[in-house]
């Protein structure tokens, strides 16, 4: 056996030796390092004649590549040995059952808007949709309310620092009013022809559910809360049809007839007359309590005119109830402020 026979068997031996990547490499370096004894013998030829060095260079390479393909088999088999230890040690019983995702919830005001939405629904009224940023004419102007009048001061409403096209103030919308406001307008602007001819325009049904915005915050307030406004507009919808309506939608909404309901007279600037509306329970953890549920009234006809519409031919209800106050009702719960904390604990009650 030859001087590179021997130096390719001796790196073969040192590689196969070697337990860690790290351990081959130090190996390599003995062999193939600037160093090394194949780098030495390769120095080496600049010495010798032009003719033999060609021959001892042309054997050089032929064991250069021997010490590297063994270098790589090593390396290889390292990496193998490596990758069967982790798969070892990460195996996995296929025979054991999957892990089950858990799965979600609807949150209680999301419960009860939909049965709201539900219960009206079969009554023939659509479900209204519109912006949470409103316009200061859209917010109050449209609904009667004076410029003086308290709710609109930033000690209620939140102010957005810009205006419309128009110059007016943004803001959060403090009620669903406006997408009231916003359907009549649009569906009065549908029947346009049918009004100038003095044709009966088909009746306005609508619900308005959504988020609200007013500065407030207590164990019976938030800030950010939910309102649903109803309004119903035809040539002669009277306040019987609302305490119709509003009385069935009790019965159904929990689901008894164990109950009286009230309808209280007070003051709202975009109905008249107005009334609150109280109900009370003959039965159960709240019998005998009168509870204020909702605001209502005939819609004033200064916002009627701002519907498009004309007060001497189109008459009707409007009413204004919380969604988080009924749900609280409805499942027994006493603090507002537990809607909104986002607690698992609470939230799994209703799922």
């Amino acid at each position: 056996m030859n001087e590179l026979d021997q130096l390719v068997t001796a790196a073969q031996a040192d590689f196969a030796a070697a337990t860690t990547p790290a351990d081959l490499e130090n190996a390599k370096a003995r062999y193939l390092g600037k160093s090394g004894r194949v780098t030495d013998l390769l120095k080496a030829l600049g010495a010798l004649p032009v003719e033999a060095k060609k021959a001892r260079g042309a054997e050089i390479n032929v064991a250069k590549v021997q010490v590297e393909a063994a270098l790589q088999a090593r390396r290889d088999a390292l990496a193998a040995a490596e990758l069967e230890a982790q798969l070892r040690a990460e195996a996995l019983d296929v025979t054991l059952p999957g892990r089950g995702r858990g799965t979600g919830g609807l949150h209680p005001v999301s419960r009860t808007i939909e049965r709201i939405e539900a219960i009206f629904g079969s009554m023939g009224f659509d479900v209204a949709e519109g912006p949470e940023i409103e316009t200061d004419w859209m917010s109050f102007t449209a609904l009667n309310n004076p410029e003086n009048h308290p709710a609109r001061s930033m000690q209620d409403t939140f102010y957005v620092d810009l205006k419309d096209a128009q110059g007016r103030w943004l803001n959060l919308r403090p009620h669903t009013s406006p997408m009231q406001v916003r359907y009549a307008r649009a569906h009065a602007a549908r029947h346009a022809g049918d009004i100038e001819q003095g044709k009966p325009m088909p009746e306005i049904r609508v619900i308005a559910p959504g988020r609200t915005y007013r500065v407030d915050s207590d164990a019976t307030h938030s800030p950010m809360f939910h309102q649903c406004e109803g309004l119903w507009i035809g040539r002669n919808v009277s306040f019987k049809d609302l305490k119709f309506v509003f009385s069935d939608f009790i019965r159904q909404f929990f689901e008894t007839d164990d109950f009286d309901v009230r309808f209280r007279p007070s003051f709202f600037p975009f109905t008249e007359p107005s009334a609150e509306i109280d109900i009370a329970f003959r039965s159960g953890p709240l019998a005998g309590r009168w509870l204020e549920v909702a605001g209502s009234g005939q819609v004033h006809p200064n916002v009627v005119r701002n519907y498009g519409l004309d007060p001497e031919t189109h008459i009707g209800f409007a009413f204004g109830m919380g969604p988080d106050r009924l749900a609280m009702l409805r499942y027994g719960i006493d603090d507002l402020r537990l809607m909104f904390d986002g607690d698992l604990r609470f939230l799994q009650q209703f799922n």
